[in-house]
């Protein structure tokens, strides 16, 4: 008899004594993570997922879902000795402040950042009146004379608060500047939003009108 207690592990009884079977190596770690670790394996998720899945012997569906078994075996493949399991994602998913994954039965996807070629399909949502994005001083220009396009990604990205597009904004330089996005006016002329998490959504591309400098 087998009683599921956790995570890939069973109890069984024999005789009336109960007795711990072996974890399931493929969905129980028995390791202790550190951060440094799930920051490693986040990165290796979000390169996959995102922008090479052909290269990491990743399908993706129209949805950018793939079955966890086959992103298993390409973590193992290029983090060593680690035996990473289905309970390390879930453990580095947990540890990120950031929610950039969906990990949901026996298939994982990104909810945002793709560059590669294959378009994923997403459903249009009704976003919020104020988007922003932040950016440097020189893209600003020319995001404010020609719209906001969405570069080597598959959509335009942009930030529900200006605390996150401040951060974003950073990557590129140290004093950012804040563009803030008119979304009804946007909808109206047949742009369409996608929701990413809950401080990241998408759209297609801006057209320059839509667009202003935060004050």
């Amino acid at each position: 008899m087998r009683i599921t207690s956790d995570i890939g592990k069973t109890t069984r009884i024999v005789s009336g004594i109960v007795r711990p079977t072996s974890p399931n190596p493929k969905t129980c770690s028995t390791q202790n993570r550190s951060v440094k670790f799930y920051e490693k394996l986040s990165r290796k998720m979000a390169y996959a997922l995102r922008h090479n899945p052909e290269g990491c012997g990743l399908v993706l569906d129209t949805q950018g879902r793939t079955p966890i078994e086959k992103l298993l075996n390409f973590l193992n493949s290029v983090i060593k000795n680690e035996n990473i399991t289905i309970a390390d994602i879930a453990g580095a998913l947990k540890a990120s402040s950031k929610k950039r994954f969906e990990l949901k039965g026996d298939k994982i996807r990104a909810y945002y950042g793709h560059s590669f070629a294959q378009k994923l399909v997403k459903e249009p949502k009704t976003p919020p009146e104020i988007l922003y994005h932040g950016t440097s001083h020189e893209a600003a220009e020319k995001i404010l004379k020609e719209g906001l396009t969405h570069q080597r990604r598959q959509y335009v990205h942009l930030s529900t608060n200006i605390d996150t597009a401040v951060k974003v904004g950073m990557r590129k330089d140290k004093n950012p500047v804040m563009l803030v996005i008119d979304t009804s006016k946007a909808k109206a002329k047949g742009i369409h939003f996608y929701r990413g998490n809950n401080s990241v959504w998408m759209s297609d591309d801006i057209p320059a009108d839509c667009i202003s400098l935060i004050s």
